[in-house]
């Protein structure tokens, strides 16, 4: 026992070291091999239980025999001294053989395994930040409850369902955070699976607790005095449904009361003039990013998409591209983001993933105001850092951006690998540094960031675009391919309409990496012009 807790002592630090498992799916697939492994120790340990019953069950057999026998003549049985001999002895020995027998504990072997393992497991946070990614697709991707609970989504190839106490605790987590938006929306699925005859440990009564608060929290009295009756219906003796009608009834009250006396105010007064308020066809960067997310509101005329062009790219007469030019399309027109086709290998890729995968940690940005890396909410993944002289392939890959591109690869950061969680996104967003962040890059003393190249290292099944929500560009991955643009303009000024950003994964595993190129080391290779915005 003291060992065990030793052990325990001595990994429960190490859990800590691997947090964030829900911002990369590549790790998580970790998590199936260790959950695979406990099923088989588990296997083992009711193998070894079924053996002990086995081993009890023989023997119970056989003295059922034998003292059915002896019971009917007792005096008879025990006459015989070998009978006497072994009854002494059984009684003496083997009985105390079988009580050793049904006491030995046969799970030392997996509770063992489980204590190793339990290192590898998820905590709170990776538990709530899956619940929350559920939310953001149900949100970005206009995806109803029932529509999620019963698994149908685009892309899949191995359907699963959620149960109504899956339901019960999504709302949960949404009631945690008080996002009582959510609440009721996973409530009421939970309901609608209970009231269908699912068979659950959750009942409704616990449902319709959390939905008539969470529906009074919106503001909707009716429908959250409706609920708690349907509750009292099911438990009248529920003490917070009764405080709760008793409360609801009296603000609704006073709402009448007040509206009443509102309504006799309003006939005395003038109609006030309507203030001027934003444009009618305004929409707010939010909605533009998930619009653009659904393949929705991309702003390509007919006559723009005239203007984009396919082509053989041989990076300017380079060797390496003469007998084998590069497979360029405009993806876009302003800003100019280029695609290359066929630019990374899948060996490529596989190398690069290997690399990276031991040393993802999870994404951070730089504070604007403290220039301290942090985790943000709005940015789920885990990236590693490559650099050229780690391995040929990095190497070749970083000259190849250079060879293609024009830039001086030298002074550009290092490549930059990332794998997305569930959800996993990064929300708008600029590459470069504007001018209230004059000290974004100041350590590196290479410049701003004058351009991105960004390598798609999977296909993504649904979901995954790169969009820029000031244009209307919506991007979508495809594996081998990357897509290039310029930060800021010729004159060194920053392009404000490539702030983008990376949609929420819906279905599939998405892989990434990029590289920042900076101004130190371009000045002869894209010279300055005299007009700012050029």
């Amino acid at each position: 026992m003291i060992w065990v807790v030793l052990m325990m002592a001595i990994l429960l630090p190490q859990s800590l070291a691997h947090p964030g498992f829900f911002t990369s799916i590549g790790q998580m697939t970790d998590l199936i091999h260790n959950e695979k492994d406990l099923v088989t120790s588990l296997k083992d340990y009711i193998k070894a239980e079924e053996d002990k019953l086995e081993q009890i069950k023989k023997w119970a057999e056989k003295l059922d025999r034998l003292t059915s026998t002896a019971t009917k003549d007792p005096e008879g049985f025990v006459g015989h001294p070998v009978n006497a001999f072994k009854l002494m002895k059984r009684l003496n020995t083997e009985w105390s053989e079988l009580e050793n027998l049904i006491l030995k504990d046969m799970s030392d072997g997996f509770i063992s395994n489980l204590t190793i393992q339990r290192q590898y497991f998820p905590n709170d946070e990776d538990q709530v930040g899956a619940a929350k990614a559920l939310f953001r697709l149900q949100d970005t991707y206009n995806l109803d409850t029932n529509t999620i609970s019963k698994g149908n989504l685009p892309g899949v190839q191995h359907k699963s369902f959620l149960t109504a106490e899956d339901c019960f605790e999504l709302g949960k987590v949404a009631y945690t955070e008080a996002d009582y938006y959510h609440t009721e929306l996973w409530m009421e699925q939970a309901l609608t699976q209970l009231e269908e005859g699912e068979l659950s440990t959750v009942d409704k009564v616990s449902v319709l607790d959390y939905l008539s608060y969470a529906v009074y929290q919106q503001g909707d009295l009716d429908k959250a005095l409706l609920l708690t009756k349907k509750l009292l219906e099911l438990d009248p003796e529920h003490q917070r449904a009764n405080g709760n009608l008793v409360y609801f009834e009296y603000i609704m009250s006073k709402e009448k009361d007040a509206n009443k006396s509102a309504s006799g105010d309003q006939s005395d007064q003038k109609t006030a003039p309507k203030k001027k308020g934003i444009a009618v066809d305004y929409l707010p960067e939010r909605q533009k990013y998930e619009m653009l997310c659904r393949g929705e509101g991309i702003k390509m005329t007919p006559r723009r998409q005239k203007r984009l062009f396919c082509r053989y790219h041989d990076g300017n007469r380079n060797p390496k591209f003469i007998l084998a030019p590069a497979k360029q399309e405009d993806e876009w027109d302003k800003p100019r983001i280029i695609r290359f086709h066929d630019i990374i290998s899948d060996a490529e890729i596989e190398i690069v993933k290997d690399l990276a995968k031991p040393r993802l940690r999870r994404a951070t940005i730089s504070n604007p105001v403290t220039g301290a890396l942090e985790t943000v909410h709005y940015r789920i993944s885990k990236s590693a850092w490559l650099s050229g002289y780690e391995d040929p392939v990095v190497s070749r890959i970083n000259m190849r951006i250079q060879d293609l591109t024009g830039l001086d690869v030298s002074t550009a950061e290092e490549l930059q690998v990332a794998n997305y969680g569930v959800g996993g996104q990064y929300e708008p967003h600029f590459d470069f540094a504007r001018k209230d962040e004059p000290d974004a890059f100041r350590e590196l003393g290479t410049g701003n960031r004058i351009a991105t190249w960004l390598f798609y290292m999977s296909d993504v099944s649904a979901g995954g675009a790169t969009v820029f929500p000031e244009v209307g560009a919506s991007v979508w991955p495809k594996k081998g391919t990357a897509v290039f643009w310029y930060n800021l303009f010729a004159s060194g000024e920053g392009d404000y309409s490539t702030r983008h950003a990376a949609c929420p994964v819906l279905v599939g595993n998405k892989w990434v990496s990029n590289k920042w190129l900076h101004e130190r080391g371009q000045e002869f290779r894209r010279p300055c012009t005299l007009s700012e915005l050029e």
